[in-house]
């Protein structure tokens, strides 16, 4: 086997250099494939890219499931990334695949959600997802859950399991899945049902405009006829506060900008006079950063506990500001203001992709440079605008 990290096949990769098996044996018993290789081929947005993730991933997954021929996955991922019309019957069960991540559950698979509430009123809506996702829709009685708990840190041969134990729900009889290019199935490699009940959308390959939402909701309306938005439905909120505030960048520290921009933005945000309610995170470095930032401040109320709370706090609150994370996109699903500080974006089409999209008043700061003083002062003028 070739002694070869994940991170080094990735540049082998870009640079056009051919792949073999042996190179994809090595990569996968890297313990960052994850991190190093699947997440830059998926976040560059790029169809030649994404060809490659399908042509590695799929010798890997045959590597660790035999039965699975890597051939085979590669044929049947051609077929299934082309879109194609639902006309069958209403089925019985419809189940929705989780992107597992809150920003990407409220951006993207919050609008498959709401297509298929409205194209099938009389079949059961499943969300196959970890229970802290599906809380973000629980307020909504139809959204029954089939809970999957997806560990980030997991194996490759614990999460390829995880794929393989969907196929006993999903390929039930009377029942069709709605993939938007989830983890659950290593985007879409992974087969869990018959391929005529398997809805499938490639979000990594197109290459028209626009974010994640809309093109989410293009395709839900080419598929199944009915528009849809983003929204959420929480069972309860975090707190009442006029501004929500979350410095929470999912542990990828590019996103963020260095010190003092936090503890001068929330300075600048109490100045106001409003209210505050801050997501103090799950913990550690995340919660120790807004400790340092609220030191002293009046007006400010912390909130540390699950998700789903905090983003009903987001949806009542008269603005939201934070950095490229969940609480962008629950802003501008549910048409609260906001301010969002966008930095660290790999690329261009990423920024394109992930930027958030609503009707109410998006202020969208972008800070590649990481200056501090700049994005202070763009916030500056994002509030005097409000």
């Amino acid at each position: 086997m070739e002694n070869i990290s994940a991170r080094a096949l990735l540049e082998r990769i870009v640079s056009g250099e051919p792949w073999t098996p042996e190179m994809a044996d090595a990569a996968a018993s890297d313990p960052n494939f994850f991190r190093d290789l699947v997440e830059p081929l998926a976040d560059a947005f790029d169809p030649t890219l994404a060809a490659e993730y399908v042509r590695l991933f799929s010798h890997i997954v045959s590597d660790e499931i035999p039965d699975l021929r890597a051939s085979d996955l590669i044929s049947r991922y051609e077929r299934i990334r082309h879109p194609r019309k639902f006309d069958g019957p209403d089925p019985m069960n419809v189940f929705v695949l989780s992107r597992v991540t809150f920003g990407a559950e409220v951006a993207i698979t919050s609008v498959v959600l709401d297509a298929a509430l409205k194209r099938f009123p009389s079949s059961n809506i499943f969300l196959v997802a970890p229970k802290k996702s599906w809380q973000l829709f629980a307020a909504n009685q139809r959204v029954l859950l089939l809970v999957t708990p997806y560990d980030r840190g997991a194996t490759l041969k614990q999460k390829l399991a995880l794929s393989r134990a969907l196929a006993t729900p999903c390929s039930g009889p009377d029942t069709i899945v709605v993939d938007p290019d989830s983890r659950l199935t290593q985007l879409g490699l992974v087969p869990i049902c018959p391929e005529d009940r398997y809805f499938y959308l490639d979000t990594r390959s197109l290459t028209g405009p626009g974010p994640l939402s809309q093109i989410t909701a293009r395709w839900m309306k080419d598929t199944f006829g009915v528009a849809a938005k983003p929204w959420i439905a929480c069972e309860r909120d975090g707190g009442i506060a006029e501004i929500t505030v979350s410095l929470g960048v999912g542990g990828n520290m590019e996103k963020r900008l260095p010190d003092p921009f936090e503890r001068r933005l929330l300075e600048m945000l109490t100045a106001t006079g409003r209210n505050i309610l801050i997501d103090k995170g799950a913990g550690g470095e995340e919660t120790e950063r807004v400790e340092r930032a609220i030191a002293g401040l009046p007006n400010v109320e912390t909130w540390q506990g699950e998700f789903a709370p905090f983003a009903g706090s987001i949806a009542r609150s008269w603005l939201f500001v934070g950095y490229d994370s969940a609480g962008q996109h629950v802003a501008a699903a549910t048409g609260t203001r906001l301010i969002t500080i966008f930095a660290g974006a790999p690329n261009e089409r990423f920024f394109e992709r992930w930027r958030p999209a609503g009707k109410g008043h998006i202020d969208v700061i972008r800070s590649y440079d990481r200056d501090p003083g700049k994005a202070l002062a763009a916030v500056e003028r994002a509030l005097a605008s409000l």
